[in-house]
């Protein structure tokens, strides 16, 4: 296993323990934020998410600088990438900061574009991502980060930029989701 894949499978370990830090109630204390506290657990847990968010873009650079792509990094990067977004954003729902319908809308999307890159896999068409995804990443990454530090730095000025990162993300994943299908239709059209 080559470096951008190990960074890789260490994104994924670091999952469980972004979801033990969150959902154990640790009594780690809380800091004044503005209007609001923010509990160090979860400072801990979005300096975790932030880490490992990092690492996907740490892992690519890598892998395409020094022509290490493989089948397992194509397999593996999206799919940590997905299991990293989707486990924040289910507690983010079950911490009340975002709206269940806003996260089954994302992680909708991501079934269904992984669905399509299975059928085009069968066929043996590789989709690759476009700058639109890249896009609707980022911001999922900011909204996420943003909301698990409970708005900070925005919070002295009462400024619900977390939420509205959330929004924005969840317009580009929609646009993106979009713009992907109308570009690959063809490979469901064409399956055998």
């Amino acid at each position: 296993m080559n470096i951008p894949n190990k960074i890789t499978v260490s994104r994924i370990l670091l999952i469980p323990i972004f979801i033990i830090i969150m959902s154990i109630p640790f009594n780690w204390g809380e800091w004044d934020i503005g209007d609001g506290v923010l509990p160090v657990s979860h400072f801990v847990a979005a300096l975790i998410f932030i880490f490992a968010a990092a690492t996907d873009w740490v892992d690519g650079h890598y892998a395409r600088k020094y022509n290490l792509v493989t089948n397992l990094g194509k397999f593996l990067d999206p799919l940590a990438d997905k299991l990293l977004v989707s486990s924040a954003l289910i507690m983010l729902v079950a911490m009340g900061v975002a709206p269940a319908w806003v996260v089954i809308v994302i992680i909708s999307r991501e079934f269904a574009v992984t669905g399509l890159r299975l059928v085009a896999a069968g066929e043996g068409i590789v989709l690759a991502a476009g700058k639109m995804g890249k896009l609707k990443t980022a911001t999922q990454m900011i909204a996420i980060a943003s909301l698990l530090l409970h708005n900070f730095p925005f919070s002295y000025i009462d400024f619900p930029f977390g939420t509205l990162m959330l929004y924005l993300a969840l317009f580009f994943t929609v646009l993106s989701g979009y713009d992907y299908f109308a570009k690959n239709w063809h490979v469901m059209r064409d399956s055998k």
